[in-house]
C-alpha cells in the first residue's frame, strides 16, 4: 500500500480510503471483517459523514472497531457535516450546527477527536467568519485536528480560507475513469467540443497549487450513482476490454486497474473504496501503486469515451 504525508499535516496516510457510507447493510461481524481486511491490506484512513445512515454508520463502525485488535490511534478518522435535510434547510454551515454535529460525530464514533473534518457540500448561505469561529473552537479544544471540504470549487475554498485560520487540507470530489470533468476541459482547451466546457473551474490544478489533497468518491461509478462501469460491457465495451487486458498484464483484477488509473496521477489523489465486500476491497488495494505507463493511462481515458485532441 502506497502511503504519503498529507500536505499541511503530519499524518502518514494510505492512498486508499475505506468509505463507510453503506456499512449499515452489514451485521456487526460483517463490519468487523470489512474493517480488519482493509487494515490488513494497509488502509489506515476511514471516511464517514454524519448523514450516512443518519448517523448509524458511525455508531456501527465504532462498535465493530471495539471488537477488533485495531487501536484508535492507528487510524485516521475523517467525517463530514453540513448536509441537513428537513424544514430547517438542506445545507447548514452555521457555527452552532457545525459544533453540534461534531459533538454527535465524536459520540457515535466513540472517540475524543477527529483527524479531519470536512464540510460536506457547499452551503449557499455560508458565512465564512462563522465557519472560522466554529473551526477555531474545534481546533483549540482538541476535537478536530485538521479541516477540509467536499465538492467545493476553487473560489469557494478561497473564500473560506480567507477567514479560516487553519489550512484546508482536503477536497473530496467525484472522480474516476467514467467521470472525468477534473481533466476534460484542460485537455481540450480552446476546442469547439463538449469536452472543452469548463465544468470543474480548474479544481485539480488549484488543489495541487495549494497543497490540498483530492479524495475521489464513487471512483467506479458511471455518473452520479448510475452504476459501476466495471463489468458493464453494454455501456462501456471498449473500456472493459482494456481493463481486462491490463488486468491480465499486471496479474490483478479490473477493479485494481480502475484504482491504479487514479493513483497513477501525480496529484496523489486518494481513492475512496466504498464497497462492503472484503474481496472487492482487496482487489482495489492491489491498484494502490501499479505503475501504469503514460500510454496505458491515456488508453483507459480514451476507452471510456473521452476525446483526446
Amino acid at each position: 500500500m502506497k502511503t504519503f504525508t498529507l500536505p499541511g499535516t503530519n499524518l502518514e496516510v494510505s492512498n486508499l480510503i475505506l468509505g463507510n457510507m453503506r456499512i449499515n447493510s452489514l451485521d456487526d461481524r460483517g463490519i468487523q471483517q470489512l474493517l480488519v481486511t482493509a487494515y490488513e491490506q494497509g488502509i489506515n484512513f476511514y471516511d464517514h459523514a454524519d448523514i450516512y445512515g443518519k448517523g448509524e454508520c458511525e455508531s456501527l463502525f465504532a462498535k465493530a472497531l471495539s471488537h477488533t485488535d485495531i487501536s484508535r490511534e492507528k487510524l485516521i478518522l475523517q467525517s463530514k457535516c453540513g448536509i441537513r435535510k428537513g424544514a430547517t434547510g438542506y445545507y447548514d454551515f452555521s457555527k452552532d450546527h457545525i459544533l453540534t454535529s461534531v459533538d454527535g460525530i465524536l459520540k457515535r464514533l466513540n472517540t475524543d477527536y477527529l483527524d479531519i473534518l470536512l464540510l460536506h457540500r457547499p452551503d449557499p448561505l455560508m458565512e465564512p467568519d462563522e465557519v472560522a469561529a466554529a473551526f477555531h473552537h474545534l481546533h483549540t479544544s482538541g476535537k478536530v485536528r485538521h479541516f477540509g471540504v467536499s465538492n467545493h470549487t476553487p473560489y469557494q475554498i478561497q473564500l473560506l480560507q480567507r477567514s479560516v485560520e487553519q489550512q484546508l487540507v482536503v477536497n473530496q470530489v467525484q472522480f474516476g475513469i467514467a467521470h472525468t470533468p477534473l481533466l476534460d476541459s484542460s485537455m481540450s482547451l480552446n476546442m469547439k467540443t463538449d469536452e472543452a466546457v469548463n465544468r470543474d473551474a480548474g479544481t485539480l490544478d488549484y488543489c495541487r497549487l495549494n497543497d490540498i489533497t483530492l479524495q475521489a468518491w464513487s471512483p467506479y461509478q458511471n455518473g452520479f450513482f448510475a452504476g459501476t462501469f466495471i463489468g458493464n460491457k453494454k455501456d462501456f465495451p471498449e473500456l472493459n476490454t482494456v481493463l481486462e487486458r491490463l488486468a491480465e498484464t499486471y496479474h490483478v483484477t479490473p477493479t485494481a486497474i480502475a484504482t491504479a488509473w487514479i493513483t497513477r496521477h501525480p496529484a496523489n489523489i486518494q481513492v475512496i473504496v466504498g464497497s462492503t465486500k472484503p474481496t472487492r476491497v482487496k482487489e482495489a488495494c492491489a491498484g494502490s501503486s501499479i505503475p501504469l505507463t503514460r500510454g496505458e493511462w491515456t488508453e483507459l481515458y480514451a476507452a471510456a469515451g473521452n476525446r483526446i485532441p
